[in-house]
């Protein structure tokens, strides 16, 4: 079944889908867009007591799928001495950045320079650290939150194909988070410098930042932009940005910096702001 739902991946107009989606998506149709929100409720099982507003509020489905939540419902752990989890979701993979790669899944993996979209300098400045991959499901709250304190220095947006990224296509097809489309933010911060990656896939309507920003999801020619002193400073557990529609995130740290807690491994579920790592200074 898996296989076929890959090789049906490679031949599906991947682009034409997801902008289809994403008319849909964002239709302020009060019949459309509360029927396509009761519906999705009860197929994933949202859990809407979470949520700050209630279906017949939202503007649209956009507005639905990346709903606030109230006030405490995603407590943070200690920040000066915990790395938090940047979303609610799962892990995917977790460990060592070694030469130079990441591992995706059993017998796969990929480069950090082609995950960022950078160059090798930017690239070896993780080697021998850390990466986490935490996958968002249908049902999860899909705001996407700081791990740590940092300014903003630099993102990459890079165009690229709109595969699935579940369990199934990770283990099936090759440099899966580096071959998506996908924005790379990197930034300085007490736990030096450090990098979230957010990786678009298959439906994926759209994907935003709290900062202004100049890529345009589908587009296809990369963006670069420097953010060097332009003083996008955020805390620990801040909002950064958003999926319209779900997917990854990837985060890596440099050497010495974060040292994952124990008794995580692939498939283990996570909430926005818990611990996930402690912090080596």
């Amino acid at each position: 079944m898996s296989a076929a739902f890959i090789a049906l991946q490679h031949v599906l107009p991947q682009h034409a889908l997801s902008r289809l989606a994403g008319r849909l998506a964002a239709s302020q149709s009060p019949w459309l867009r509360d029927r396509l929100i009761r519906r999705f409720v009860a197929a994933y099982g949202v859990d809407l007591s979470e949520a700050e507003r209630v279906i017949g509020q939202f503007t649209s489905f956009n507005d639905f799928f990346t709903r606030e939540l109230k006030p405490g419902a995603r407590p943070l752990a200690d920040a000066r001495e915990f790395t938090l989890s940047p979303a609610d979701g799962a892990i995917s993979q977790l460990g060592p950045i070694t030469g130079g790669r990441i591992i995706q899944a059993k017998g796969r993996d990929y480069t950090v320079a082609e995950l960022l979209g950078c160059g090798a300098g930017e690239a070896a400045r993780f080697d021998g650290g850390r990466f986490m991959t935490v996958y968002l499901s249908p049902k999860d709250y899909h705001r996407v939150h700081m791990p740590a304190a940092g300014s903003l220095v630099a993102t990459s947006y890079i165009p690229g194909d709109l595969f699935s990224v579940n369990t199934a296509t990770a283990a099936g097809v090759d440099r899966l988070f580096a071959r998506n489309e996908r924005l790379s933010c990197r930034f300085d911060g007490p736990d030096g410098h450090f990098a979230s990656v957010m990786v678009g896939a298959m439906i994926v309507a759209g994907i935003d930042t709290v900062w202004p920003n100049a890529f345009c999801t589908h587009a296809t020619a990369p963006v670069h932009e420097d953010f060097t002193g332009a003083g996008h400073s955020l805390a620990a557990g801040d909002e950064m940005g958003r999926f319209y529609l779900g997917s990854t995130v990837v985060l890596l740290f440099e050497p010495g910096r974060v040292e994952w807690l124990e008794g995580f491994g692939p498939g283990d579920p996570l909430r926005m702001g818990q611990a996930i790592a402690r912090r080596l200074g």
